[in-house]
């Protein structure tokens, strides 16, 4: 919904997944801010969770209001984490980990279901992951078209191993109003994960 002449404005986080930056995020960013929205883009360094909460804790600190957190993928791990903030007035998940007490993305993909999607990660190096070039678009930006896939392909940021293995302290959406939009076709995580 559009925001309102309303003396508050809604402000929104939105946090980005692995593998990508929050430039995924343009295309909403421009109909949030046609909308009347305060929009922030996070950009997690994705090294740990720990350090992807204090980025996004550090977002939902300079807004002057109410927040309504937006993770998509290992975003929503961030945000279910993170959203405990006082600030935060909602949890919006898109085709993200939301995680309980205790669980990680580690933990959520240890035993996926018989013909889930298998996301074509890269062994790791040096503590971080990749997806296959050759395989990006098909199974990461498959609605993008192949010039876009293959940029993001190039210039994906590396995915640290401590990131996943991050456990879920008190989630959030336990506590707060939450939304989730799950995606059926989803090649990164298959829609029982979600």
């Amino acid at each position: 919904m559009p925001a309102t002449g309303t003396s508050e404005t809604m402000n929104i986080v939105l946090v980005h997944g692995g593998f990508v930056d929050g430039s995924g995020w343009a295309a909403v960013y421009k109909i949030l801010k046609k909308d009347g929205y305060n929009v922030v883009v996070v950009q997690n360094p994705t090294l740990s969770l720990a350090d992807d909460v204090a980025v996004t804790r550090r977002a939902i600190a300079s807004q002057g209001g109410p927040v309504l957190l937006v993770g998509h993928s290992y975003g929503g791990v961030v945000i279910t984490e993170a959203g405990t903030d006082p600030k935060v007035a909602g949890l919006v998940y898109i085709a993200a980990f939301a995680p309980d007490k205790g669980e990680s993305v580690s933990s959520l993909i240890k035993d996926p279901p018989p013909g889930a999607p298998v996301p074509p990660i890269l062994p790791p190096k040096d503590g971080f992951l990749f997806l296959d070039q050759a395989k990006f678009h098909f199974s990461f930006a498959a609605d993008v078209d192949v010039d876009t896939a293959t940029f993001m392909a190039s210039s994906q940021v590396p995915w640290g191993v401590e990131a996943l293995a991050g456990t879920i302290t008190e989630p959030a959406w336990k506590t707060k109003p939450s939304w989730y939009l799950v995606s059926t076709e989803d090649r990164m995580i298959p829609p029982p994960a979600q």
